[in-house]
């Protein structure tokens, strides 16, 4: 995949605001310090397009970008969401605002018909978080196709891949290591493989 064309279309905060030309979706969730901005900027080849939030959740949005006028790579910014939602609870928001996003995320998880999958950011380095098993367990019951991405990959020990990684397969009780992707913004490791992923769901 080559990418021509990035554009921020908008950082919708309701239902109404979401694109209405029907491309397909990709969504990317994941803790507010797994690197989604890295992640972002790896994919589109642009140094700064996304930018980190200073403040953890400060960003309560979820920001369309147009990649190459044929799909939308959304950015969820959700990570302050209530137990109604398996979110993740870092941002210092009242009760109201949790409610509130966490409303407009499942309602655009549960009925968004042209979102295609739903890329899981995970930390390497650590045991994934009991809002990371939540999520990716909400995302299978729904039926919702989920592709687990590994970043910060290359912070750990090339001799420490194969345990984080069994680590994480036993956490989210997944069949297949084939389903995770090891990916380092950085060394570009695993870039292919999310491309790869995207491509299956545009033909």
């Amino acid at each position: 995949m080559k990418i021509n064309t990035i554009e921020l279309i908008i950082s919708a905060v309701r239902e109404s605001q979401y694109p209405t030309d029907q491309k397909k979706e990709f969504l990317l969730v994941g803790r507010s310090n797994v690197g989604k901005s890295s992640f972002i900027n790896s994919i589109i080849n642009r140094k700064n397009y996304a930018r980190t939030s200073a403040t953890p959740g400060k960003t309560q949005t979820l920001n369309f970008y147009k990649i190459n006028d044929e799909f939308y790579l959304g950015d969820d910014y959700m990570d302050l969401l209530d137990k109604k939602y398996p979110g993740y609870g870092f941002a210092k928001v009242r009760n109201s605002l949790k409610k509130k996003f966490g409303l407009i995320i499942e309602n655009y998880l549960k009925s968004r018909s042209n979102l295609q999958m739903v890329f899981l950011l995970i930390d390497f380095r650590h045991k994934p978080t009991e809002d990371d098993v939540l999520m990716y367990n909400y995302l299978k019951y729904y039926n919702i196709p989920v592709t687990v991405v590994c970043t910060k990959v290359d912070k750990v020990s090339k001799n420490n891949h194969q345990k984080n990684k069994n680590v994480i397969i036993k956490e989210l009780n997944l069949n297949n290591e084939n389903d995770i992707i090891l990916f380092s913004s950085i060394t570009k490791t695993g870039k292919n493989e999310v491309y790869d992923e995207i491509e299956k769901y545009l033909w």
